[in-house]
């Protein structure tokens, strides 16, 4: 994928890495699901901000957050990521940790005509994020290679 301000520049790995990390972020503070966020957003916008990672990560997280929030009129919701039973889950991953775990499945199963932002919707949209957002399971923490084999197999 090429930036789409600078067309000689390709878009990193890195990149993706901390939209899908900011993702999740935004969806943990606004109390939605990481689907709405990238939704609401759109496929325009995640290309301007995809091209600009390289600089927003330079900046404050939290004015980043604020930034998401104000201008892609996100609402506040009432899903809680971790309301988690303290029995089965007593760890609950961070956001970053999760930026990792949608950055390599969205790579993983990169198809050849897809670029990033095609990747982020399909794989955001996809049931297979409600098993690995539920921390309550052993989804989230497998290796990457188990995790793209269920999302291509349609489940764990």
């Amino acid at each position: 994928m090429t930036n789409k301000y600078f067309p000689d520049e390709e878009i990193k790995i890195n990149d993706l890495y901390f939209i899908c990390y900011m993702i999740e972020r935004v969806a943990r503070r606004i109390h939605q699901k990481n689907k709405y966020v990238v939704n609401t957003i759109g496929k325009e916008a995640l290309e301007h901000l995809i091209s600009v990672a390289n600089v927003l990560h330079c900046e404050n997280p939290l004015q980043v957050e604020d930034d998401w929030i104000e201008e892609y009129a996100l609402a506040e919701g009432d899903f809680d990521i971790t309301a988690v039973d303290k029995e089965l889950a007593e760890k609950i991953p961070t956001a970053l940790e999760m930026g990792k775990v949608y950055q390599r499945l969205i790579s993983d199963t990169l198809v050849p005509e897809e670029d990033y932002v095609d990747g982020m919707i399909r794989v955001y949209n996809n049931e297979i994020c409600d098993t690995i957002d539920n921390y309550n399971c052993s989804a989230f923490y497998e290796p990457s290679y188990v995790i793209a084999r269920a999302y291509q197999n349609g489940g764990f």
